[in-house]
């Protein structure tokens, strides 16, 4: 295929497979079998390279299967073109889909995105037909770069981005702007028409996509934030938030009042927060809680959506991160038939998450697990579970206090913030029963100290607490493009001290590619302090206890610091050492 003789010319399945045969990716029997083949109507409408991938043929030299992005990226190459992969996050939805017609890109095959004051990225799956690049520059009076990109990502992003278009335009042409109800500055435009209802069909479509999208990103929270003039959506994925979407004003209310609705809540009351859930499919056909809490602000009620993955709760230790040494002595504070085991941390260190699937491992049918929670994280089936309801005085203790009377073997409680709770778990720990617990310290070591600060008398603290686990979620780097480099030996130095810990001869370092959005990292793990209360320890237990001292008997005992742990994990080529010191306190901190 000569790129001068086919300039203007859609690339088709038969130049496709010769190009594909003189450049050695495929042999000729493969070539002609494809060519041969009675192509249903369906196959027809792919593009020739989807159409070979689908064939699953094996590149005539490396044996390697030729995919899709294998085939994209020979294009790219073959047209003299820059390959470029759509990440759906960094697209400017508004601004890519005002430069061209719906149609326009389909008949062309081709998509937007990136649009610069002087010129527009434009993304291709025909990078040979060239015959719209003049009128465009004309119509958008701008010089048009083009970029090769997946055949089936274009196809894909050009329905979902002019879909979420075309509704966002039909939910705000109802008014042309002005505040919220809630808005702080709130400004009257006399004559203007209401803002669209929240069981508009376009409000009903911006939701559902919020929601698929959320889902295919692997993001952990939805925020939507009202602005002055727009909203703002933004994704948590990997700890990380990324910037989704801007949307009118009246767009985001609506959509506000949408999800309340569909989360039971008050939609009238705006001024108060308030919390619901909402139980749904995601893509995969898994079921999906989401935790909705609301907050008035100056602008308008935020509103963030926490996914809970079922998935999560069927993890194994291994997965969470918790292994070898580690495991060995969770599982020894965790199987004893009473006392208290504590997981310390700030919000979103995945205390829950490790306590549930502890739970999940405890809950046999000869034992009755019951939580008293703040709220109901997510509904299963294999506990008993209770939310505290402030309003009636049924909070933490209270909710211990009743579920004494419950015959239970194994209490979750979701937080200890007072002495009347942390009274009631050490009651419920001397009468025979095992309580789980969290609290908001930065360390292990440090939770005995916030016991006694809560009140506990040193005597029960001794009688009761199994022992403590503090933790942190480290990214993991993706396998797919991380780089294999020689740690410096200062910054190791830094990680470790005042430790002495052999450096490894090899470390990995983050890259970029698709698979992980060029950020270096695809999902998250647990590092973990694991401090069981030996006698060692307890011996140095007393009202006027110097945590310090107790932090150095538990490192002697075998606990092994937060940094420490996760430089176990840089070692293994697991996370990186910016990641590590990102994420952990500093020793004694």
């Amino acid at each position: 295929m000569n790129q001068t003789s086919a300039k203007g010319r859609a690339l088709d399945l038969g130049s496709a497979l010769k190009a594909l045969v003189s450049d050695g990716l495929l042999n000729q029997e493969d070539a002609n079998n494809m060519a041969a083949d009675h192509r249903s109507r369906e196959e027809a409408l792919l593009h020739p390279l989807q159409y070979i991938a689908n064939k699953q043929i094996c590149h005539a030299q490396t044996k390697n299967p030729l995919t899709l992005d294998t085939l994209t990226q020979w294009l790219a190459k073959k047209s003299k073109l820059g390959l470029a992969n759509i990440d759906p996050l960094k697209i400017n939805v508004p601004a890519v889909t005002g430069v061209m017609s719906f149609a326009y890109a389909q008949r062309y095959g081709i998509l937007c995105i990136e649009v610069r004051p002087q010129e527009i990225i434009v993304a291709t799956m025909q990078p040979f037909d060239q015959s719209w690049i003049e009128s465009l520059e004309q119509t958008s009076r701008r010089s048009v770069s083009t970029v090769v990109a997946n055949p089936a990502d274009i196809k894909k992003y050009t329905l979902e981005f002019y879909a979420l278009a075309k509704s966002v335009f039909g939910a705000g042409s109802s008014s042309s702007g002005g505040a919220g109800i809630s808005n702080f500055e709130q400004l009257l435009e006399v004559g203007k028409l209401k803002d669209p209802d929240a069981q508009d069909q376009h409000i009903v479509n911006i939701v559902d996509w919020l929601l698929q999208y959320a889902f295919e990103q692997r993001a952990s929270d939805i925020h939507l934030e009202p602005r002055r003039d727009k909203g703002k959506v933004r994704f948590r994925i990997d700890g990380v938030l990324h910037l989704v979407y801007e949307l009118p004003d009246n767009v985001m209310t609506a959509m506000t009042s949408r999800l309340k609705i569909l989360g039971r809540m008050d939609v009238a009351e705006k001024r108060r927060p308030q919390d619901g859930r909402i139980k749904t499919v995601a893509p995969n056909a898994s079921e999906v809680e989401l935790r909705l809490s609301t907050m008035p602000t100056a602008f308008g009620e935020k509103l963030v959506m926490r996914i809970f993955d079922p998935d999560v709760l069927l993890r194994n230790f291994t997965q969470l991160g918790l292994v070898a040494e580690d495991f060995e002595r969770w599982q020894a504070m965790t199987k004893r038939a009473n006392g208290i085991v504590l997981v310390t941390g700030p919000t979103g260190s995945g205390k829950t998450t490790t306590l549930y699937s502890t739970l999940k491992h405890l809950a046999v049918e000869s034992v009755n697990v019951s939580t008293i929670e703040d709220p109901i994280e997510m509904v299963v089936d294999a506990f008993n579970q209770s939310q505290i309801q402030s309003a009636i005085d049924f909070d933490f203790a209270a909710g211990i206090r009743t579920l004494m009377r419950q015959d239970p073997d194994i209490i979750m409680v979701g937080e200890i913030r007072d002495h009347e709770t942390a009274e009631m778990a050490v009651q419920a720990a001397l009468t025979g029963h095992l309580v789980l617990s969290t609290l908001h310290t930065n360390d292990a070591p440090t939770a005995i100290s916030r016991l006694l600060d809560l009140g506990l008398p040193t005597h029960l603290l001794k009688a009761t607490l199994n022992g403590v686990m503090a933790q942190r979620l480290v990214r993991t780097l993706c396998t797919a493009c991380r780089k294999e480099t020689a740690p410096d030996a200062e910054t190791w130095t830094e990680l470790t001290r005042p430790f002495t810990v052999p450096m490894p001869k090899t470390i990995y370092q983050p890259g970029g590619c698709l698979e992980c959005r060029n950020t270096g990292y695809a999902g998250r793990q647990g590092v973990y302090e694991i401090m069981p209360l030996t006698n060692a320890l307890l011996s140095e237990i007393s009202a006027d206890t110097d945590i310090q001292h107790i932090r150095q008997a538990a490192v002697k005992q075998g606990m092994k610091p937060l940094r420490l742990a996760g430089a176990a994990k840089v070692a293994e080529g697991i996370t990186s050492i910016e990641e590590v010191m990102r994420v952990t306190p500093e020793l004694g901190r």
